[in-house]
């Protein structure tokens, strides 16, 4: 069999279209190279939409709490000796609380009292510890009349040891004799060393301050009826 070596009309017709199309290219044309690129997505998953913010040991304010220590310090300024202060028994608890921490940072004393006795008298389960920051704010501004005067409303539960240590800590920081004098006394009344305990380091820290202030008896008096240590060498001693 003899093979043709002429194109046939299919492939002629092939290489006419091919070069056709090839005449539409400018000269200095490049090919297109496409990249295949590969996206990772991320999922970020919100909480739920609010114009308050998270309370944060009152650090992170909401709306509410800064627009109280707003108001309270533009009442304050406009009237320093007789201020008008406006009501804060529309705040909710955590809100009073970030208000009144707030002014405590900001060393407003005289703001912060206010509000709390406010945060008191609506929340009138006693909060120690935030007594115990409010007095050595105090203790800072000089302010040793109102730390007398705290002690003298102070109350002591059952169970609030660690807040009691630190306004023990505070008053004695501030070198208030008679607010610590004070202390010795309502927690007698409270039946501190009788109807229940608390820890040894509280007896120890309270004598300790009342050594101080130069009430040794006093101090002797806590180290027996707080400190149980001291009490059971004590009985030691006499069997």
């Amino acid at each position: 069999m003899i093979s043709s070596s002429r194109p046939s009309k299919t492939s002629a017709k092939m290489a006419s279209t091919l070069h056709s199309n090839l005449t539409f290219l400018p000269p200095n044309h490049k090919p297109t190279i496409t990249k295949s690129i590969t996206t990772h997505s991320i999922t970020i998953r919100c909480g739920p939409r609010s114009n308050r913010g998270p309370l944060v040991k009152g650090r992170i304010l909401s709306t509410e709490a800064i627009q109280a220590v707003q108001s309270l310090k533009r009442a304050h300024k406009s009237n320093p000796d007789n201020p008008t202060y406006p009501s804060l028994s529309r705040l909710i608890k955590a809100d009073l609380l970030a208000a009144l921490r707030e002014l405590i940072r900001q060393g407003e004393c005289a703001l912060a009292v206010h509000v709390f006795s406010t945060f008191q008298r609506e929340y009138p389960q006693r909060d120690l510890s935030l007594l115990g920051d409010l007095v050595s704010a105090l203790a800072k501004k000089g302010m040793t009349e109102e730390i007398d005067r705290l002690m003298g409303e102070l109350e002591i539960n059952e169970g609030d040891e660690k807040g009691l240590l630190r306004v023990i800590k505070a008053v004695v920081g501030a070198g208030s004799k008679e607010s610590t004098v004070r202390i010795y006394g309502v927690m007698k009344r409270s039946g501190v060393g009788y109807s229940w305990k608390v820890d040894e380091y509280v007896g120890k820290v309270l004598s300790k301050g009342l050594r101080r202030f130069g009430e040794e008896e006093m101090a002797s008096e806590v180290e027996r009826e707080f400190c149980w240590v001291h009490r059971g060498s004590l009985e030691k001693l006499i069997v």
